[in-house]
């Protein structure tokens, strides 16, 4: 297979001073994800989800003027560990891409890294790098509150 056949991806690592435990809650308890989940912007989130390999999820991000909707299905889920979803915006179903979040222990805290693959294009991917950046400045914040 040659490399123009090889879909966008992105990969975003994070020490962070607190236990696989706290950051797998924080990645899978919709109530802990409404907390970080979103855009420096953002007014509200609303999280549901079926915790289970097959199992759906759906985010609601409210920000002023516009809301942002995104869901998918688990794929692998290895508590503490790593977590494994499709990710596709309602308003672009067929574009699905994949999210892999890998927890280690790392000292008294961890080293998290989401990887996020099979973008359509590399304008979507730069646009949700940008995006996952901001919100893992949160999600950090969040997690070593």
């Amino acid at each position: 297979m040659s490399d123009t056949l090889t879909k966008p991806s992105l990969t975003i690592k994070r020490r962070l001073n607190a236990s696989p435990a706290k950051v797998f809650a924080a990645w899978t308890d919709p109530q802990k994800m409404i907390r970080w989940m979103g855009p420096p912007n953002i007014i509200r989130c609303e999280v549901e989800n079926d915790l289970r390999v097959g199992g759906r999820y759906h985010i609601k991000m409210v920000v002023p003027g516009d809301e942002h909707n995104v869901g998918g299905v688990y794929r692998e889920i290895v508590p503490d560990t790593k977590v494994v979803f499709t990710w596709a915006w309602i308003s672009t179903p067929e574009r699905e891409s994949l999210v892999t979040v890998t927890i280690k222990p790392d000292g008294d805290g961890s080293l998290m890294t989401l990887q996020h693959e099979q973008f359509f294009d590399e304008a979507a991917r730069d646009r949700h790098n940008a995006g996952w950046t901001a919100i893992m400045d949160r999600f950090a914040q969040f997690v070593e509150a």
